[in-house]
Order: C-alpha cells, then structure tokens, then sequence
C-alpha cells in the first residue's frame, strides 16, 4: 500500500490515500456451503463481512440505550457508551478478527460509514433553513457571533497560560483543532438535542435554533478564512484557484441547481408526491457535489451539505428527500458511524500522561463556561428566566455528531495524535451525557400549565366586550365548517370579533419550525405558499367590515408539539373560544371518508391544557347551508341541555347566536324521571338561573330571537340515545356541552361504550357512524378550573 503524506488540514477537507485491491473484488459470497468444512470463508467477501458487523453494533446498541434510556440519556450518547463498552470486548482475538480481517473490516467499515455521514450531511443542509439565520433577531445574531468568538478567545489563552517551552509545532496545531472544535456550534446538532427533548418549537428552541444557524455559518466561513490564510503564504495560486472553484460551485449550487428544483416543484401537482426520477437524480447531484469537492481537495461532506442548502426545504421535495432517506441514514449508518468511531479510542494510552489529562481537563472545562456563560448572560439580559437562559446556554454548548466526525477526520489524515484524539471523544461523550439532563431539569415544558389565573370563557365575557376565537384549520376541507361557525357567532359593533386563524401544518423535510404571521408578511415565498389556506377568512373580515378582524398564521410544527404553540396564542391573545375541526371527514352522501387520528390526539391534547373555552366542530354537512343565504331562508340550531358547567358554556353560546335574525334555536332540557332526583346540589341551581331567561324569552336575549324551549324526560340511558336519534334531523347545527367525567342518570351505561372520550357521550353519540344523520355538531368545554398553590 502505497500512502501519501496528509498536510495539516482544518475542518472540512481531506487526504487522499492510494491503495492497492485485487480485482474483481469479492462482493457476494454463495454462502456457508461455499466450504462446508471452512463456513468462515464467506467473512473473506465484504457484502457478508459489513452484515455481520452491523449485526454485533445493533446488538450492543439496543442493549445499551433500551437500559440508559430510562434514565434520561439520549440516542446519540448511549451510541458512545456502546463504542466504549465494545472497546474491552473488541480485544478479544475472535471479535478483533471481526473488525481488523486483513485490513479489510476497517475498510468496508469506514466506506459504508462515509457514505453514510455524507448523506446525513446532505439531509442536513435540505432541513435548514438557510434564510433563518439571515432574518435572525439581533439577539440571535449576537448570541450566535459571540458563542463561536468566546471560545476561541479563552481556548487561545489556555494555551498560551499553559504552554511548554520548546513546544512542538504539531502539538500547536493540535490544540488549535480542539479550540476550533469546542467553538463549533452545529445547527443539526441543537436541533437533534431539540427534538429528543421535545421543546424543538417552543420559545427557547426557536432561540436556539436560530443562534445556531447564525454560528454554523459563520464557522464555517472562519474555515474558510483559517485555511486560506494558512496556505496563501506558500502556495498563493493555488489558494485563489481554490477560492475561485469555491465561488463558482456556489453560484452554480444557487442559480443553476435551485431553480431547477423549483422548476420540478412547480411541475409537482398540489398534494401529489415528487416523481421518483426527480428523487433519484436529486441524490445523485448530491452524491455528485460530493465527489467533486473531493476532486478539489476539499471534504465530500461540505460539498452535499452545501447542495442540501440548495434544496427548497418543506414539501413536497425537501420532505420527500427526507421521508425517503432519513430513516434508513440515521438508523443504518449513523449508529454505525457513531460506535465505530467511539470503539478507537484507547483510554489507557491517554491517562498514561498525567499532564496531557491535566491539561485536557482544564482546556474542555474553560471552552465549555467561555461558550455557556456568555450565551447565559446575553438571554437573560434579555430578560428571559435564569432557569431558561441557563439552560439555553446549556443547549448552545452541546456537542453532537458533527463535532464527532471532524475528530475521526483529523485523526484519519493523522493531524492529531492517539492520545487527543481520545481526550476529545471522552469530552463529546461527557457533553452528551451531563447536558441533556440539566436541561431536562432546568426547562421542563410539560410541567408548564396554560392555565390563567382570568375567567377567560363564554359565560364570563362582558356583555359589550369584544369576542376573541382562535380558529385552527389543517385541510381546505376544514375551512368553509369553520367560517359558518364564525359567522353563526352574530358579531355586532357592540360586541365586534377578533378571529386568529391558525392554519396547521406538519413539520416535514426541514428541522426549524416555522411560524409566519400573514398580516405582517411581506409577499414572500414561504408566504405566498401557505396563503390560499387563508384568503377564505380574509373574505369572510371583508363580508363583516367593523364587525370582524382576522389576524391569520401559518404554523409548522411537529405535531406532538402542535398543542404548545395553539395554547400559548391562545394566552397571549387572551381568547375565550377555541374551535378545533373533528378528525373525521365525512362524504357528500354522509358516510365515513377519512380519519386522522393525529388530528384526534392533537383534539385531546388541547382539551387537556387549553387556557379557556374549547369547542369540536363536527362537520357533517349540514352546517354549510347557512353559506347559501336567501331572504326566505333559516338556520336551526339545536342545543341539548343535561346540565353543568359545559353545558352552560354550550348554552351561551347558542343564546349569542340567537341573535341572529335568520337563526331559530331550540333548547331541549333533559331532565330525569322525577323519582331519581332526591338531592337538589349547586349545579341545578345553576342550571335553573341560566336557563330562567330561556324560558321566558326576554332579557339580555332581546325581543327578537326566535327562542323554543322544550323538556324531555328520561330515566336511563337506552331513553336518551332514542331521544338523540329521534331529534338529530330535526337540525341543522347541534350544540352540546363535553360533561366527559360527569356522572348522570340520564347516560347510565353509556361511557363504557363510547367510541371517542374526547367528545363526551352525548357528543359520541352525535358523532357515531351508526347516526343516521347529516347534522353538524359542536361539543363545547368550559375552560378548566386550575387550583394553584402558593409557594
């Protein structure tokens, strides 16, 4: 084998060796009975070969995090853990045969693993949002300069504090590359850490992600000023030759590459997947840029991560890329890449030299506080919690994969030696390990209630106080259900609406969440995008001039977090109604269509820590005739009334819609047989008080509502479902309270039949499948009570 001698590269560039291999090479093997009295012939094939070693890494690897992961240690670290406790097993002759078989285990090892990373580079560069860093608040860009300057600046003085006399120039330049690494802020990295904590979309993750964004750029454009400075003395030519490829790779990348990828989106029918031949040749560019960056002596790796720059992330092509590739990258190649890498360390040979642990110990301890403190201060000055800021600050010093695989390079063109480079992974595997749990203590989002200290309900809003609804819409099926309703809400210039419309989108095919609020939007194309979902309300504002304001998101978001962002809005624009869509859909001719049962969890979510009221639109059909207004015709609206407090949140809202001209509302008091009620308890009082004006007709309902009040009786549950069928086509819009919990005689035995909680029973009942109706049904909860002790 012939090798050639690596000059001192920096991050993001690579050596070339020359080896020597016997063609054709041995791919696929006949199997065991190739040699039935050698079977252990197939190991001299590399197909067999790399089998059988992800084999023994996946069993370690499951073993290893299926027990560390109990205890609050992540994915990534549990990998390190299991490169670690493979080490001592490694030694054994069997297993190191395994590994080391002629050269030819480290070789397919090592090839698979490159290829791997790279296309996890590349999915990495499609899931960024490269305009994020740019539209970055001055906090963010601050923040993200100063976490990249603050190491460098104390790593620098460490070394010349602790500098020997006569110090090598190799072991300079090793120290060096450890400052560089430790001032490293790798956006994939924080967002990975983001989303195994589950606070990837709240305020301090969109924080972070930002910050990151900014310091992943701007190292590496101080690679790239660090590597041209260090050769533009002895080869000046070849470095403005360099730079020169650099700025053309790039331009072609941004204005030949990019638009031709618009160009396939727009060929894309809406809703409809990206061809498969775009897909492939998409990969293969990437795969391409990669090699060609390799021809300039320049690593594969930034050469597919800036083609992933170049990719339009969301849908349809960045999310198809990532739906396609992600889990095949990330749980294939990267564990690989991860135990593989960690299995090279050798720790006796670094604790053997005392003075080098010293050093190590305080140089990893000073760059990690010079990158923490200065993130702590700059968040808290602006004024966010020193809990948050200190653990924002944990979060922006966190070490990951990136940092991991700059090491293995350095250490694979020989630029650091054995003993640091095994320094270094013990200080990522520390970092992975301690981070994740302080943050864990320090910021933990589902403890966080949404809860008011404010009466923020229907029955509670001041007669002349404006009414504020948070509408959520997922599909274009959604919305036309959604405005009836709104419109139903009979606005006035007394008592005008405020709508905030929040259209709902599952975060695919990039790593930010995005949030864009349309009133404040200049035309853009992330705007433009998202914006068909929403002109149908800005008509319906149109339609109520003085009456109506609509302020309309878009929000892209996991949808295991989408309940965060629908209830903190709801508390900072302190609404009194939320109005989600129901998960079914159902045809034109009334029968079942689709189901989504993400929608459902998201519905039970929001029922649990909604900050006020919440409302489930059922949508059946029914509800859309009042789109179609003429001078003769009416809307009915049925309200279902058993008592307590939903119900009572259900029953004013029914009574404002009352108001409306065209609307005829009937109210069906549901009341047991006489000789089950023996005990008269707060809530009937209640009832009778709020049902007093109903009767009667009069009061703050006004003179012209075409109120009817009706009561039925009941004495189980067999008598109310009979009622609910026999009533259900009598209306166009039914209106019922959730009372999920609430113990009655008129529901015995129902519950345990109940198809959908979420919706309580009599809501259930209206939107089983065995009704044989087109009603549309809203199943309204009144904001939950929250008991807060003082501390």
């Amino acid at each position: 084998m012939a090798e050639s001698l690596p000059p001192p590269y920096l991050l993001y560039e690579n050596a070339t060796y020359e080896f020597c291999f016997v063609l054709p090479s041995k791919v696929n093997s006949a199997g065991i009975w190739e040699n039935a009295t050698n079977p252990a012939v197939i190991l001299s094939y590399s197909l067999p070969f790399l089998e059988l070693q992800l084999v023994i890494i996946f069993l370690v690897n499951l073993l290893v995090y299926t027990i560390l992961r109990s205890i609050g240690i992540t994915l990534f670290a549990s990998q390190m853990f299991a490169g670690f406790i493979m080490v001592p097993i490694f030694k054994q002759e069997q297993i190191m045969r395994i590994f080391q078989y002629q050269k030819l285990g480290i070789q397919i090892m090592d090839t698979a693993s490159l290829f791997g990373f790279t296309l996890f580079f590349f999915l990495t560069g499609v899931k960024m949002d490269i305009k994020s860093a740019f539209r970055t608040t001055k906090r963010s860009l601050g923040i993200g300069i100063v976490s990249l300057l603050s190491p460098i600046l104390v790593g620098g003085a460490v070394q010349v504090t602790l500098r020997q006399p006569n110090e090598p120039e190799h072991v300079r330049t090793e120290r060096l590359i450890g400052t560089l690494i430790e001032a490293l802020t790798s956006f994939s990295v924080i967002a990975c850490l983001l989303a195994e904590l589950k606070i990837l979309n709240t305020e301090l993750g969109r924080l972070a992600l930002s910050s990151a964004a900014v310091g992943d750029l701007s190292t590496l454009f101080l690679v790239r000023i660090i590597t041209f400075s260090r050769h533009i003395s002895s080869s000046p030519f070849s470095v403005l030759v360099r730079g020169v490829i650099t700025c053309c790779f790039i331009a072609l990348l941004f204005f030949v590459f990019r638009p031709l990828m618009y160009w396939v989106i727009k060929r894309t029918p809406n809703g409809e997947p990206v061809a498969e031949v775009y897909i492939t040749a998409t990969t293969m560019a990437a795969v391409g840029c990669a090699v060609l960056t390799h021809w300039t002596d320049q690593s594969p790796l930034i050469g597919a991560f800036l083609f992933g720059l170049a990719v339009p992330d969301g849908p349809p092509l960045g999310s198809a890329l990532i739906d396609k590739f992600e889990c095949f990258t990330n749980g294939l190649f990267l564990s690989v890449y991860v135990t593989s890498s960690t299995m090279r360390i050798r720790l006796q040979k670094w604790l053997s030299d005392p003075s080098h642990v010293k050093f190590s110990a305080i140089f990893a301890i000073a760059t990690f506080f010079a990158k923490l403190i200065p993130c702590c201060i700059g968040s808290f000055l602006n004024f966010m919690p020193f809990r948050d800021a200190l653990a924002f600050g944990l979060i922006m010093s966190s070490k990951g994969i990136v940092q991991l695989s700059h090491i293995c390079t350095f250490r694979d063109n020989k630029v650091i030696s054995q003993k640091v480079f095994t320094a270094m992974i013990f200080c990522i595997l520390a970092n992975a390990t301690i981070v994740p749990l302080l943050v864990r203590f320090l910021y933990d989002s589902n403890s966080r209630k949404y809860g008011s200290y404010e009466q923020r309900n229907l029955m509670n809003l001041k007669p002349d106080a404006e009414l504020r609804v948070l509408a959520c819409v997922h599909t274009p099926n959604n919305i036309p259900a959604m405005i009836c309703l709104l419109d139903l809400t009979c606005s006035t210039k007394e008592n005008p609406n405020a709508v905030y419309v929040i259209h709902l989108i599952e975060l695919r095919g990039r790593n930010s969440p995005l949030f864009i609020a349309h009133h404040n939007q200049e035309t853009s194309t992330a705007a433009s995008s998202f914006f068909e979902n929403i002109i149908p309300f800005y008509e319906y504002e149109g339609n109520n001039w003085d009456l109506v304001t609509v302020k309309a998101f878009t929000i892209i978001t996991p949808p295991k977090l989408m309940h965060d962002d629908i209830c903190t809005m709801a508390l900072e624009k302190q609404t009194s109604f939320i109005i989600l869509p129901f998960h079914r859909k159902w045809s034109i001719d009334g029968s079942l269509e689709e189901e989504n049962n993400v929608v459902r969890n998201l519905n039970c979510n929001i029922l649990d820590q909604a900050p006020c009221s919440v409302g489930i639109l059922i949508d059946r059909g029914r509800i859309q005739k009042w789109m179609k207004p003429s001078s003769s015709s009416s809307f009915s609206i049925g309200m279902l009334f058993l008592g307590g407090k939903d119900d009572r949140e259900a029953l004013t809202l029914a009574k404002r819609m009352a108001r409306e001209p065209r609307v005829n509302l009937t109210v069906i008091h549901l009341i047991p047989y006489q000789d089950c009620v023996n005990v008269v308890y707060w809530d009937t009082v209640l009832d009778t008080e709020m049902l007093k004006d109903v009767k009667q007709n009069i009061g703050v309902l006004g003179n012209g509502c075409d109120i009817m009040y009706l009561e039925e009786v009941s004495n189980c549950g067999a008598q109310t479902i009979k009622l609910i069928r026999s009533i259900a086509n009598n209306y166009d819009l039914m209106i019922v309270g959730r009372r999920y919990g609430v113990e009655s005689v008129l529901l015995t035995g129902l519950s345990e039949w109940s198809e959908f909680p979420e919706l309580g029973v009599v809501g259930d009942l209206f939107a089983s499948t065995d009704l044989d109706s087109r009603v549309s049904v809203l199943v309204v909860q009144q904001q939950q009570c929250i008991n807060v002790n003082r501390h």
